[in-house]
This record gives structure tokens, sequence and C-alpha cells, in this order.
């Protein structure tokens, strides 16, 4: 995580997928701003006083990549021990458990780390067989 920061002007990209349908001006840089609420089929949710956009670095096709995601709020910055984490369940989650890198336990509460990578690949993989399909229709 790079930053943390109060909802920016945004700008559509024509022919984006929902996921990554917008672009934002970071320090100077144009970066994707996603919804993160697309990738785990959740309706989209106005921005509220609460909304952030949180800054990240991906590791995309070998390049480091910022990309913004925008939340719904950020309650605390922590910094959390990878050894204290588990694998999601296979069943009872109503999120596809390969978007989620792990879980952790804090206090009563359970933390869910989505695996962003996964995330990013999987749209991106979903987008390319839709373009394949629009390309190769069936008869």
């Amino acid at each position: 995580m790079r930053e943390i920061l109060d909802l920016l002007p945004e700008t559509a990209v024509p022919g984006a997928r929902p996921f990554v349908s917008t672009v934002i001006n970071f320090r100077g840089k144009v970066i994707p701003l996603a919804d993160i609420r697309f990738a785990f089929g959740m309706p989209p949710a106005p921005p509220t006083i609460d909304s952030r956009i949180v800054v990240l670095e991906v590791d995309l096709e070998g390049a480091p990549t910022l990309v913004g995601l925008r939340t719904d709020k950020v309650n605390e910055v922590l910094t959390l021990m990878r050894d204290h984490s588990e694998a999601p369940p296979r069943v009872g989650m109503k999120w596809r458990p390969e978007l989620i890198s792990c879980l952790i336990k804090r206090g009563d509460s359970v933390i869910i780390f989505p695996d962003m990578l996964a995330i990013f690949y999987a749209d991106r993989r979903k987008a390319s067989a839709e373009a394949e399909i629009i390309r190769h229709p069936k008869a």
C-alpha cells in the first residue's frame, strides 16, 4: 500500500470494463481506479463521506504498476503478520475463494485480504475471453 486518499475527480475511460472504468490523477501520474465491489459481484455503491482511495503498487506482468482501489471506508492502517493467517474456507463463502489471499483473526474479528493479483488477472482473462467471443461469434 502506498497511500490513502480522499476521493479525487475521476475520468471515465470509454469501453473500459466496469471493474476498472475510470482513471485518476495521482501526483501527476494517471493511474487506473478499480472498484473491488465488481470483482466480488457486489452492486456499486455511491460515494459517502467515508469513501477513500487506497493506492497500491501491484506487480502486473513483471512491472510494478500503481492502481487506485475505491473503498467504502478505511478504519485503520495495520501491519499484520502473515504467519497468523489462514487460507479461506472452500465452502460457506459468498465470494470466490481464489480471489481471497488469506484471513487473519484479530480479536473477535476476521480480516479478509483480497488477492489483488488474482483479481486483476481474473479481470484481464475475462476481458480477453469476452473480446475473443466478439471477434469469433458462434454461428
